[in-house]
């Protein structure tokens, strides 16, 4: 993981959640972002009891009660979950660490678990170190994976619903998108007409799964439109939220998540994986960029035996597709890789070009340790976030995009995985997504290297490797 990186991500982060106090922890490592003094946990009588055990932990090891452990709201709802504050934010300490102590033992006696941080969840490439930032693409180069034969036919058409950023305004001015539906981005550009950072990431996964799998109806729900960021505590109402607009689609692509010290899940996602696992639904999620193998929810929900035909994780190969990309969170949650480095699709639509402004800096070398020219080091820029540019007298570079773009994350490789389970729905005539997906994982025989392990790996036949090392991006 890289520090530098991983605090430029929270500066932006904490900004875009203004009034919900964040820290990290617990240290840079761990690479998750949680809510200061709050912990999360199943409403009804264990959010009493959490309350009393806190209380009387505080009570013992500091000779007092606070005032202030108890219940904040909005209440429970849909997600059956409410928050609890433990600690007060401004007295600087977090004593979220105190009040998951004090129910340790009580759980351990339960076998359950019932008190968890209220972690940040976020946008697979953003998750507190990006994979990287969109590069733009000439006009003429071609989609890579390029669109797939086969056309559109709305009554066998696969549904996917891509839970993300909205789509640009004119994404519809990309053919391959010319029948995909959802919500429009909110807010594009800012006062100065610059791109803001982030917005293009739900049209740029539309466009992969399109190309991939064009026999697909696509809707795309703005559900992480502010910034990518949002509580675990509102992000199970949000994809109740997303596939009630609708029904449950066949397939849902969801490049978005958070790392946890916890095993069994995010206490925030309890009510929806347990209604997925009753739907025909397949969740396709991105196993996240912070290059460790830190289980990353809800891709890691595919490691549990419950979970385990209804959720697919997807880790990212690097731009030759033979070996994993140096970001890509790895181990044996992960349950395939598919090309996520240097993918080129639509982040823009063709009607305007729009400038945008770098938030990161390239490195010297790879933040991860790799020994390959990889999207850490190249194309070289200089951003507005980056430690020191100011006394140097560094000018952030700005590029125009007017279309195509090449871009690098998980976030990436989880709609190309998508598409070939659609794709191959669509083939064989199979209704159901997950005995696709499962399928597809059987017949998947190619292997791919990722730290020391030989992988299944999916790489669509119109995909096509890009060199290692492309021009730099002009200022």
């Amino acid at each position: 993981m890289a520090p530098q990186r991983f605090h430029e991500q929270f500066d932006h982060i904490q900004r875009s959640l203004p009034d919900v106090p964040l820290t990290m922890g617990p240290d840079d490592s761990a690479g998750f972002l949680y809510e200061k003094g709050v912990v999360l946990v199943r409403d009804g009588e264990e959010a009493g009891f959490v309350e009393d055990t806190v209380r009387t932990h505080f009570t013992e090891t500091q000779g007092l009660v606070p005032d202030h452990v108890r219940r904040i709201g909005p209440q429970a709802g849909r997600t059956g979950v409410t928050r609890i504050r433990v600690g007060d934010p401004a007295e600087g300490e977090d004593t979220v660490p105190h009040a998951l102590r004090a129910v340790r033992e009580a759980e351990d006696r339960q076998g359950r678990r019932l008190v968890g941080r209220n972690h940040v969840v976020h946008i697979a490439p953003v998750n507190a170190c990006p994979g990287d930032e969109p590069v733009p693409a000439p006009r003429t180069e071609p989609a890579n994976p390029a669109p797939a034969e086969g056309g559109y036919d709305p009554g066998t058409a696969v549904g996917v619903l891509v839970v993300d950023t909205g789509l640009v305004h004119d994404h519809r001015s990309y053919p391959l998108l010319a029948h995909t539906t959802g919500d429009t981005q909110l807010t594009e550009t800012d006062d100065h007409g610059v791109l803001r950072q982030y917005v293009g990431h739900g049209t740029f996964i539309a466009g992969l799964l399109a190309a991939v799998a064009p026999n697909t109806d696509i809707t795309v729900r703005g559900t992480l439109n502010d910034a990518g960021a949002v509580l675990e505590s509102e992000f199970g109402a949000l994809l109740f939220e997303a596939v009630d607009r609708d029904g449950w689609p066949d397939i849902i692509s969801l490049s978005a998540g958070t790392p946890s010290a916890d095993h069994d899940g995010l206490i925030g996602l309890d009510a929806f994986m347990q209604e997925l696992r009753e739907q025909r639904t397949l969740l396709v999620a991105a196993a996240g960029n912070n290059g460790c193998d830190t289980p990353f929810w809800p891709a890691a929900y595919a490691a549990l035996p419950e979970y385990a035909d209804c959720v697919l994780s997807v880790g990212a190969l690097r731009a030759d597709g033979e070996s994993g990309a140096c970001f890509t969170n790895h181990g044996p949650w992960v349950r395939v890789h598919a090309p996520g480095e240097r993918l080129t699709s639509a982040l823009t639509g063709f009607v305007t070009p729009v400038p945008y402004v770098y938030q990161h800096s390239t490195y010297d070398t790879c933040r991860f340790g790799a020994d390959y020219p990889c999207t850490c080091q190249y194309p070289r820029h200089t951003g507005v976030l980056s430690e020191g540019r100011e006394s140097t007298g560094a000018k952030p570079d700005q590029v125009m995009f007017e279309g195509l773009a090449q871009w690098s994350g998980t976030s990436f490789a989880t709609p190309v995985a998508a598409g070939l389970v659609a794709a191959r729905m669509t083939a064989y005539r199979e209704r159901d997504p997950r005995a696709a997906g499962a399928a597809l994982l059987a017949d998947a025989t190619e292997r791919a290297e990722v730290r020391g392990a030989h992988v299944p790996a999916l790489r669509p036949p119109t995909w096509r490797p890009v060199p290692a090392v492309i021009p730099a991006v002009p200022a």
